[in-house]
């Protein structure tokens, strides 16, 4: 008798599931013809205007193009010519056994040196060198002489660019402008993947709390930044929910308008990347800029807070740097033009 029961609630239920199915099916035929359907996954739609200056490239010896932002704006602006990222791009393209000497302000090179001698040098030479250099140059001794060592073997500009074409669909598929993604990718962890002083990690040089922010596992057995497309999904969501709407707020507070097309904004925006916005904020209420262009930036290299030094200072000028370089590797000019083909 039991199994009997047990048997008629079987039928009865899958008989009552068959018939769910069906009536389902029956609904959802009319969808089907004219395709109206009410699917939850909504189509990605690409914003185009964020990729008016993504173009197509190929590499020599190299017959696939790849996506690739070419700011004609640096040219425009003539950074090119500064002394600081003129210094910055030697620095890239100089080996890790070599230094150059520099002044501070303006990063002028006055001379080079082989950095292991250099080191084995007493503070008595060194310090007479440095004097010498002030004098050669007008300057007296609150000037600083620096000395910066060759990091080519950090500025792996064969390797980054692999990694742009997938950076750049990665920050447009999340609505955010693709000049970040190169930008970042090309200074911040252009070589291999590895951990900053700092605990950042990753492609992007998330910090932890960060990619936790943004849904990322990490934990002692998974650490989710290593991941390509969950990197710069986590640094992309960072760039469009902190640190632009938090650079708005800055320069709102300073009544200064902005685009943030421009590069200077984005150069801006870069600076909150690193340091965080509250540190550039600080830094910026140490000249109070009265307009928003290139100049703002220019005076950001010489501000200085408990938060907000050397490494925060040149931060743009990297970025300036490195995308320069990369557009001289790849053979592109400042007479680039519309002949190029554009991404779609």
């Amino acid at each position: 008798m039991f199994f009997v029961f047990a048997l008629a609630i079987f039928f009865v239920t899958y008989a009552t599931i068959y018939c769910m199915k069906l009536f389902a099916f029956i609904a959802f035929l009319p969808h089907l013809f004219n395709g109206k359907g009410n699917d939850s996954i909504k189509p990605i739609v690409i914003n185009k205007d964020l990729c008016s200056d993504v173009i197509g490239v190929c590499k020599l010896d190299d017959k696939l193009s790849r996506n690739y932002v070419f700011d004609k704006q640096i040219y425009n602006f003539r950074c090119d010519t500064l002394s600081q990222v003129k210094f910055w791009r030697q620095i890239m393209n100089l080996h890790q056994d070599s230094s150059l000497l520099s002044l501070g302000h303006n990063r002028k090179v006055v001379g080079k040196t082989h950095h292991k001698s250099w080191v084995t040098q007493n503070d008595e030479k060194k310090q007479f060198y440095r004097d010498s250099v002030r004098c050669a140059n007008g300057q007296d001794s609150s000037c600083r002489v620096l000395l910066t060592e060759g990091k080519q073997f950090f500025y792996n500009f064969d390797r980054a660019f692999e990694n742009f074409d997938r950076g750049i669909n990665d920050f447009v598929a999340n609505d955010v402008d693709p000049w970040y993604a190169q930008a970042i990718l090309l200074i911040e962890s252009p070589n291999k993947l590895q951990k900053s002083n700092a605990g950042a990690y990753g492609p992007f040089q998330l910090m932890k709390e960060v990619a936790r922010l943004f849904g990322l596992k990490v934990n002692r057995q998974l650490d989710e930044r290593a991941d390509f497309d969950r990197s710069a999904y986590a640094a992309s969501s960072l760039i469009k929910t902190i640190c632009i709407p938090n650079t708005k707020l800055i320069l709102d507070s300073l009544h200064i308008t902005y685009n943030e097309n421009d590069l200077w904004f984005k150069l801006l925006v870069m600076h909150s990347y690193h340091a965080g916005s509250g540190n550039v904020k600080l830094a910026l209420y140490t000249f109070m800029p009265q307009k928003g262009d290139m100049n703002l930036i220019y005076n950001l290299w010489h501000a200085q807070t408990r938060h907000f030094r050397s490494a925060s200072q040149n931060y743009s000028q990297l970025v300036l740097a490195a995308m320069l370089e990369m557009n001289s590797r790849i053979k592109l000019s400042p007479e680039f033009t519309s002949t190029a083909a554009k991404s779609n």
